[in-house]
């Protein structure tokens, strides 16, 4: 089911200086045409409200961190929960759900389910609306395992895959720092999948990043690699180009989608079409200035 190429990248991470002096990675997006970029500090990551941590200890040192974000997703989570669990029975995991601003049933469903006694899950809140991205990120800095898979909180990731992104990238070599999932059947309308199509076409046609399907949100990368990545709104779809900025080198999973079961999707063709844009040229700005990855050794004699 597996099929894998490896692509690599000579480029890294960038910094900028605070000012008290400390150096953070920072985030860009792009301004105009073919003009510089302005750079921001990273926000610190959005803190959970504090009745939304869990009233146990779901796993202390898990070797996997499933992160899912959801908006509105009451409906589908307790089947999609249902069957993360049992894709990983056996192993040392924990499932990190992020609400980000729901306004359905979705903090009552998380809640009830993270009280079982054997619940891997751990429940975040952002107090509103942030996007997926922002989603993401908060559940990236809140994994306790050494490998984050993500995933859609809608079910059209099928968890069954969950296993062999997570191998996948666990056995690869150290130079392999992402997993990411590409869909060869894809159950959306017509005019989505056109769209995703032609995105698709435009970005590896600017990034030559080998990913044919850069919105699959089944993507496995290690832990302290992901917490690396230069954050801004819309960066989940360009994992696997700013994995590669940072020197590491990609495999791709061939994954089939599968319908929604309830609600409707949170995102927008034209919304989502009018940012990509910016968000590609930002990537490319970002991949042009660092052109130099130097071999660090540290001296102890």
């Amino acid at each position: 089911m597996m099929e894998a190429q490896t692509d690599r990248c000579k480029s890294g991470s960038a910094l900028v200086a605070d000012r008290k002096g400390h150096f953070r990675p920072f985030r860009t997006r792009a301004i105009g045409y073919g003009i510089a970029f302005g750079s921001m500090l990273m926000r610190p990551p959005f803190h959970a409200d504090k009745k939304s941590e869990p009233t146990m200890n779901p796993r202390a040192n898990p070797i996997i961190s499933v992160v899912i974000p959801c908006r509105n997703e009451a409906a589908n989570l307790p089947i999609l929960l249902d069957e993360v669990d049992a894709a990983l029975a056996g192993r040392d995991y924990e499932v990190i759900v992020v609400d980000d601003g729901s306004t359905d049933d979705t903090d009552a469903v998380l809640s009830a389910r993270r009280k079982l006694d054997e619940s891997h899950l751990r429940q975040f809140l952002h107090d509103r609306p942030a996007g997926q991205s922002a989603a993401v990120r908060t559940g990236v800095f809140a994994a306790r395992g050494e490998v984050i898979v993500t995933m859609d909180g809608d079910g059209q990731n099928d968890p069954a895959y969950l296993p062999e992104f997570a191998d996948a990238l666990r056995d690869a070599d150290p130079s392999i720092g992402i997993a990411a999932g590409q869909r060869t059947k894809r159950t959306d309308t017509k005019l989505k999948q056109f769209s995703s199509r032609f995105a698709n076409g435009v970005r590896q046609s600017i990034l030559n990043d080998g990913t044919l399907d850069s919105g699959c949100g089944l993507k496995a990368v290690r832990t302290d690699l992901f917490r690396q990545l230069p954050f801004f709104d819309g960066w989940h779809r360009y994992l696997p180009a700013l994995v590669m900025r940072e020197g590491f080198g990609a495999i791709h999973i061939n994954v089939t989608d599968r319908q929604r079961r309830h609600g409707t999707s949170n995102y927008g063709i034209i919304d989502r079409g009018l940012r990509g844009i910016l968000d590609l040229f930002g990537v490319w700005w970002l991949r042009r200035r660092r052109k130099t990855l130097p071999t660090v050794t540290e001296m102890n004699e």
